[in-house]
């Protein structure tokens, strides 16, 4: 058996379940998500948990049996925790704001990018060189995140640009040659 698709998922008090047929609906504090499951997959609720099951132990019901589990209970913390992403932004004149909803980036091309945050997500900015993508789908704030992190990726030499809060980017040397002069 796979070793995270037997975890039973704990469900809070705070969080109602509902199962028809193959759609799964999870409602929490932090309001309500749901997923088409896969129809090999059987999910049921026992007893204050949620129990993944699958039919065979073909390679790919064993596949989709983790998966399916990891799908269920990252719905789970995201309507009662949710989730966040953190990004920084490195380069002199390189900063982000808030314009209503919108966050508009200032990454040294000709014009501002904004970028329109689709429903269930938000933009929180620290300070203009530190912003966090938060809301209760874990698949969305990292799919923001990353189209967010795409408009300037951080280049190898001077480390500008827009990276994860905490990515270690690999720097490159530049010019050897300069120094010296030529000969």
């Amino acid at each position: 058996m796979s070793r995270i698709g037997r975890m039973p998922i704990a469900i809070p008090s705070t969080v109602d379940v509902t199962i028809e047929g193959r759609r799964l609906t999870v409602t929490g504090p932090k309001g309500t998500l749901s997923r088409e499951l896969h129809p090999d997959m059987s999910v049921s609720q026992e007893d204050g948990t949620i129990v993944v099951s699958r039919p065979t132990e073909q390679k790919t019901h064993r596949q989709l049996h983790g998966l399916t589990r990891t799908l269920v209970n990252n719905m789970v913390v995201g309507v009662t925790d949710g989730y966040r992403k953190g990004l920084e932004i490195t380069g002199v004149g390189y900063r982000a704001a808030k314009v209503g909803e919108k966050l508009q980036l200032n990454l040294g091309y000709s014009h501002p990018i904004e970028i329109d945050p689709p429903a269930g997500i938000s933009f929180e900015l620290e300070n203009p060189t530190r912003l966090t993508v938060v809301g209760i789908d874990k698949e969305l704030v990292g799919q923001i995140a990353a189209r967010v992190r795409a408009t300037r990726k951080p280049e190898p030499y001077k480390g500008k640009g827009v990276r994860y809060a905490g990515e270690q980017v690999r720097r490159k040397a530049g010019k050897a040659g300069k120094i010296g002069g030529k000969k």
